[in-house]
């Protein structure tokens, strides 16, 4: 194992024991909601991996360690840090790891981690993508390359829905990286079941979305495959009412030229204080429905 990654003990030996493993990321805690709902959030997702027979490890850098599989104090200690832990993307990786300092792991960084450490999948809320404008600003997601590279499955209510859903899509299918419906043959858009646009393959259950991941491997491929779960439908939003607090986000962050990582961060909150709080709600119910999902799915590989 390399100098730099710790998987907890729980963690070590479920994957010795070819248990199911859930990665988790940390990102949601430290930049995602306020305190104390990011910490009661994270404990959450891991009680519903737990439930669905699988083994949670939230991933994060904590003094400059890789850390695969938290302590509730290590999650509670991000929760309370927040916006003071850096957001880690791969570029953060090797200076974060050097100066022995904390980071909160996105898409990418959580696909990494989690692939050193032997876990084959994954549970957030939505990936990143290209965002609006990126044909002006270039201002596109490290997840979508680490989805290109790196062997793991990621289950995801879809791309956040304050992006550029088709150019987000023509990216993967250049990358070579499929995208599935699970139950839908419509991309979900993260607080909504609807987008406008198609998925490459529709599976419905566990099993056929495991046999799929299976053979990607088996025949070496490369890259991960992504699984779009729907939010459930008592918890969608209505379109009309999202597409908009996003339109005033997405100019207020041109106003005040938010740029690069600070872009996410500011859409949502902004974003929860225009639909008065719905937005976060809704955020919460689909990282719990994917969780449930992922774990399902590690049982199956």
């Amino acid at each position: 194992m390399n100098n730099y990654l710790e998987i907890s003990p729980e963690v070590q030996a479920a994957l010795a024991e070819g248990k199911p493993v859930v990665a988790l990321e940390s990102t949601i805690i430290s930049h995602g909601m306020p305190y104390p709902q990011n910490v009661e959030t994270a404990m959450n997702v891991e009680q519903i991996v737990r439930q669905n027979g699988a083994v949670p490890a939230t991933i994060a850098i904590i003094g400059g360690k890789l850390k695969a599989g938290l302590s509730a104090d290590e999650i509670e200690y991000l929760g309370k840090k927040g916006y003071a832990v850096t957001k880690a993307s791969r570029r953060d990786l090797p200076v974060l790891v050097a100066r022995g300092e904390d980071g909160a792991t996105t898409v990418a960084t959580t696909m990494i981690i989690a692939a050193m450490a032997g876990i084959k999948v994954f549970a957030t809320g939505g990936i990143g993508g290209v965002h609006r404008g990126a044909e002006v600003t270039m201002d596109i997601s490290a997840d979508l390359e680490e989805l290109a590279r790196t062997p793991v499955l990621v289950v995801c209510a879809g791309a956040k829905s304050i992006l550029d859903l088709g150019l987000t899509l023509e990216y993967l299918e250049t990358k070579g990286v499929p995208v599935i419906g699970y139950g839908t043959e419509e991309l979900p858009a993260f607080y909504t079941r609807k987008s406008g646009f198609g998925v490459d393959y529709r599976l419905d259950t566990p099993e056929e979305v495991a046999a799929a991941f299976r053979a990607k491997l088996e025949m070496d491929l490369g890259g991960g495959m992504l699984v779009t779960n729907p939010i459930p439908e008592q918890y969608s939003m209505d379109p009309d009412v999202i597409n908009k607090a996003i339109d005033e986000a997405v100019a207020e962050a041109n106003a005040q030229g938010i740029r690069g990582k600070q872009t996410t961060p500011f859409l949502l909150a902004k974003i929860k204080d225009i639909t008065g709080g719905d937005s976060l709600a809704s955020n919460i119910r689909l990282v719990y429905n994917n969780a449930a999902l992922a774990a399902k799915v590690a049982g199956q590989l």
